[in-house]
């Protein structure tokens, strides 16, 4: 498979495993709403929250949105990433500018771009799909830098976006109207048909009722004679009607057993008209299981504008100046309804605006959905003023638009959970450290926030998590209980079956490990960030 080469790839491509794990601390001041809605806003660089967040959400994420700098030239964006190189040490703190005077742009672009994708990859669970927006200054690089990173075989489809209406008065060459939208999944063979809700200029089709419309809704007629070219002798056969054969032009649709058995619940309509016969089957809104029938979606997408997202700002914001060129939430939530189901989990780790969070919570709200969003944004000014402001008013309503609900958590990343000589911090608390054990040893968050009276953390497939760590079981003993002697394991909480036992050190024999079935695990050094 092709690859493609760049100044500092070497350097970047295992980047994301080097960056320190970080705490993240939520300020309810700046949340919004229910604050156990499930809902994150984290204010940080993308890659440390993103590694902050890894260990609670990693495998988890239904779908990515990502709306990263386009590398125009004129963004002023600028590369900050503390990687080990001199080559890109030379880049930090300086904004990255246009072909002409800045020649490694392109290169900057895809040094910050590789150990983000990367890092999201690990959160797809494995039937997760990521989308990135992008236009012709770098699609040509990310088409490639997904191959490797996803793997060719699991794109989806390049999404073409036509942004504009048209214009382009100040266009030397050839006018330029459309965006695009790559998409990726974890693995596509977990992949199921992917379907949008009804076309709503479909819907007035189905204007027909019968004796199942309880079940089924209205319905449309639809031939079911076609003029596919195919050879399917199966397909062609005559139907019985008032003592005539009906005969398709070349072939039905169904084959002859659906057939008979939509004739004997009337579900086939026939009729003659000058002479000659037509047949129509009736298409249900829902199907027999009551699942609405939903429309294809296609490659191009047209019909939602650029100008739609300035507009969603000035209605928000009373301007368009507060974000500029933000996303309409119409198309990302047109990704939404494609990508994930009521329930998933969405990551947006270059929020800017939040449109990806008024998407996410209009969407539930039109379908009664229980999605919930993690949403990373860099810059302190625009996430607190435009980011959360934005959530927060969609959240409670603005203008003439009702309020959609919900709330989220505004958090902060903290100090790295190790200092520089790999021990863990004094600052670190039992309840932090907790967290962190418990979702790296079993990959799911602990179900209740652990408050340091007690060493058990929970159990997780029969097998019982315990920490000692800050002196949860008092000062008398050896550093404070944090090590596990034979007097500490006698005052653990039972657990009939295995246990993983993280502490400073043990001074059990392994033959009694293995008689207690236990595993124990050495802090700070089995609990870093894999």
């Amino acid at each position: 498979m092709p690859t493609l080469e760049w100044i500092g790839k070497q350097a970047v491509v295992n980047h994301h495993r080097e960056v320190p794990f970080r705490l993240l601390r939520c300020d309810p001041s700046l949340s919004v709403g229910d604050p156990d809605s499930g809902n994150l806003l984290v204010q940080g660089d993308n890659l440390g929250a993103l590694k902050a967040l890894l260990p609670y959400y990693a495998g988890k994420v239904k779908c990515i949105y990502i709306d990263p700098p386009y590398n125009t030239g004129n963004e002023g964006w600028i590369y900050n990433d503390n990687v080990n190189s001199p080559e890109i040490n030379a880049w930090l703190g300086k904004v990255v500018g246009g072909d002409l005077e800045d020649l490694s742009r392109h290169d900057k672009w895809l040094c910050m771009m590789y150990p983000r994708l990367a890092l999201l990859r690990e959160f797809l669970s494995e039937d997760g799909i990521i989308a990135v927006s992008v236009d012709e200054n770098e699609y040509r690089h990310l088409a490639l830098l997904m191959d490797e990173i996803y793997g060719a075989s699991n794109r989806l489809e390049t999404l073409v976006w036509k942004k504009s209406y048209g214009g382009g008065s100040k266009s030397k060459h050839i006018v330029n109207l459309h965006e695009y939208i790559e998409i990726f999944s974890k693995r596509i063979e977990n992949i199921p048909v992917l379907s949008l809700p009804p076309d709503e200029k479909a819907l007035k089709y189905y204007k027909h009722r019968d004796d199942q419309f309880e079940e089924r809704g209205p319905y449309r007629l639809q031939p079911l004679a076609t003029n596919s070219m195919d050879e399917r002798p199966n397909l062609r056969y005559a139907i019985y009607y008032k003592g005539e054969e009906i005969w398709p032009e070349k072939q039905w649709q169904w084959s002859k057993d659906r057939t008979e058995t939509a004739l004997a619940r009337g579900e086939i309509l026939i009729a003659k008209k000058k002479g000659k016969w037509s047949v129509s089957y009736k298409q249900y809104l829902r199907s027999p299981e009551g699942e609405e029938r939903t429309s294809k979606a296609y490659s191009i997408v047209d019909g939602i504008y650029t100008q739609q997202g300035t507009n969603e700002i000035k209605a928000l914001f009373g301007d368009g100046k507060a974000f500029s060129f933000p996303k309409p939430s119409k198309l990302v939530r047109l990704l939404v309804q494609l990508m994930s189901g009521k329930n998933a989990m969405i990551l947006d780790s270059f929020a800017g605006s939040g449109t990806t969070a008024h998407a996410v919570l209009a969407q539930n709200k039109a379908d009664s959905g229980n999605r919930r969003f993690i949403l990373v944004e860099m810059e302190p000014k625009i996430c607190r003023e435009v980011t959360a402001e934005r959530i927060k008013r969609v959240i409670e309503g603005y203008g003439d638009q009702p309020p959609l609900g919900g709330g989220f958590r505004y958090c902060t990343l903290g100090e790295p959970l190790f200092d520089e000589t790999g021990a863990i911090r004094e600052t670190v608390k039992f309840s932090e450290l907790a967290a962190h054990v418990f979702l790296m040893e079993t990959g799911s968050p602990l179900p209740r926030k652990a408050t340091g009276r007690t060493p058990l953390l929970g159990v997780y497939n029969r097998r019982a998590i315990y920490l000692l760590f800050n002196g949860v079981l008092g000062d008398k003993r050896p550093q404070g209980g944090n090590v596990l002697t034979r007097e500490v394991l006698a005052s653990l909480p039972h657990h009939d079956g295995p246990k993983v036992v993280y502490g400073e050190s043990c001074r059990l024999g392994e033959m009694r490990l293995r008689q207690e079935t236990i595993i124990f695990k050495q802090v700070p050094y089995d609990v870093q960030v894999r």
